[in-house]
């Protein structure tokens, strides 16, 4: 059987409405969450898939949760030997930083759903399928392309929305995986002080994810399926 590792930061913040799609496609499914004593202790060439999740830190706050730096290394290590690795939000960006780009604030909270405008390449590429559906944005960081990755897709308010590196490497600034269904309300209620400071009307956002939440999750699921196809396998 094959074996995707996610990386969890967030007990929430999980594989949600793409965790179906890996099990009928044959992968077991193990997390390594932050906290624990075998967060980081593993073969990072093992999984046949490493899936490195949200959560609400940044990439360069090292000082203040040292686990990052063997993290960054753990992602490098695994991209230097070209195994397959989903980055989602934070995993976006802490897979832009293994390759060299910079990871920095925004200056604004891109929180709720809207849609994203895709590049050519995005159009071409597995992201085909999110297109003209609004996704969940929940962010205040961003990053530069990294050197040879190819940009996907961009919002209104944040140019770096997705990058790809080969077929490989796939980096999501949204949420494509949030069960915005049964799941969403612990992201709200987990989230709480960040809603709050960033002035977001949590009815408004509850109500947009029961709009969207299921197409939402038919896309992510479409899309997941497409990129999974097209991995190169070493």
């Amino acid at each position: 059987m094959k074996t995707v590792t996610a990386l969890r930061h967030v007990h929430f913040e999980d594989l949600g409405t793409l965790a179906p799609v890996l099990e009928q496609r044959g992968y077991a499914v193990q997390y390594r969450t932050v906290g624990d004593a075998d967060f980081l202790d593993f073969d990072p060439l093992a999984p046949d898939l490493l899936v490195v999740l949200g959560g609400p830190i940044g990439v360069y706050e090292e000082a203040s949760y040292p686990f990052l730096t063997a993290e960054k290394a753990l992602i490098s290590a695994r991209v230097a030997a070209g195994k397959p690795v989903l980055g989602i939000c934070l995993g976006a960006q802490l897979l832009a930083t293994a390759l060299g780009a910079r990871v920095f604030p925004s200056g604004l909270k891109e929180i709720g759903f809207a849609p994203l405008t895709l590049s050519a390449d995005g159009h071409a590429g597995p992201l085909r399928h999110l297109a003209g559906l609004p996704v969940l944005h929940w962010h205040g960081d961003t990053y530069t392309l990294p050197e040879g990755a190819v940009h996907l897709a961009a919002s209104t308010l944040v140019e770096q929305q997705a990058f790809a590196l080969g077929r490989n490497l796939l980096a999501l600034q949204f949420h494509v995986e949030a069960d915005a269904q049964a799941g969403f309300e612990r992201w709200l209620v987990g989230h709480a002080s960040e809603l709050a400071s960033a002035g977001i009307d949590v009815t408004a956002l509850r109500q947009d994810a029961g709009r969207f939440g299921a197409p939402l999750a038919a896309a992510a699921g479409k899309m997941l399926e497409d990129w999974l196809d097209g991995l190169d396998r070493p």
